[in-house]
């Protein structure tokens, strides 16, 4: 197995921030530090260390939580803001699956399946998120046809995407979006490239995994929603 895979198994980090954490030589195998990737291990033999602490292969856990507002996804920010694993109550370790702002809110999933994780945040799997957004103003037809061709953000254009207007009102709309990319803000540049400010933003689903508990809350997904996650 490989060091960079048997770390995300043992539930320290996804596999990309994994490879950082040996790069960085934090990961010891057997005593000696390694910061070569592609590192083939055996985890019935070898004894691996990250920061001292020996690991071993954990149960897989699979958590959707519905992330309030005022919470951060990464796992250390130098203004000591709450970190979503706060409100989590197990005691395995986990991570969240990509992010979410520390102003939006909704469907986030935890694990420490590496390798789900990689795939589920890997863009060329095409993984389509859905958020209702509140955003100032109207759009446009030919603004909402932008917006669904593609953006330029940091002169990289966005993947097709999809908008609808579900409600207006003089000063706001509410609308559906639904992206397939995890570029940083990326709703928010978008709306505010349209020229209409994102006010308040929450994500509904994750592929055809929907939202259904309350704010601040999480449940373990079921074995189908775990099958279906493992399929897309």
């Amino acid at each position: 197995m490989r060091l960079q895979k048997f770390l995300s198994c043992a539930g320290i980090a996804s596999r990309r921030k994994s490879e950082q954490l040996i790069k960085n030589g934090l990961v010891k195998v057997n005593g000696e530090t390694i910061k070569q990737l592609g590192t083939i291990i055996n985890p019935d033999k070898d004894v691996i260390t990250y920061c001292e602490k020996k690991l071993s292969l954990k149960k897989h856990l699979y958590i959707m939580l519905n992330k309030p507002v005022g919470f951060i996804t990464t796992l250390k920010d130098e203004f000591n803001r709450p970190n979503v694993i706060q409100l989590l109550k197990t005691k395995e370790r986990v991570f969240p699956i990509g992010r979410l702002d520390y102003n939006t809110s909704g469907l986030l999933l935890l694990t420490n399946d590496g390798d789900l994780a990689y795939k589920l945040t890997h863009p060329k799997h095409n993984i389509y998120k859905t958020y209702i957004a509140k955003i100032c103003g109207v759009p446009k037809k030919e603004e909402l046809e932008k917006f669904r061709t593609g953006l330029f953000i940091n002169n990289k254009k966005t993947k097709p995407a999809y908008i609808k207007i579900i409600r207006q009102d003089k000063s706001f709309s509410i609308v559906k979006i639904k992206i397939s990319e995890g570029r940083n803000r990326q709703i928010r540049k978008m709306c505010q490239i349209i020229n209409h400010k994102v006010i308040d933003l929450k994500r509904i689903a994750i592929g055809d995994l929907k939202l259904n508990i309350e704010s601040g809350k999480y449940r373990f997904l079921t074995e189908s929603e775990i099958s279906y996650l493992k399929s897309i």
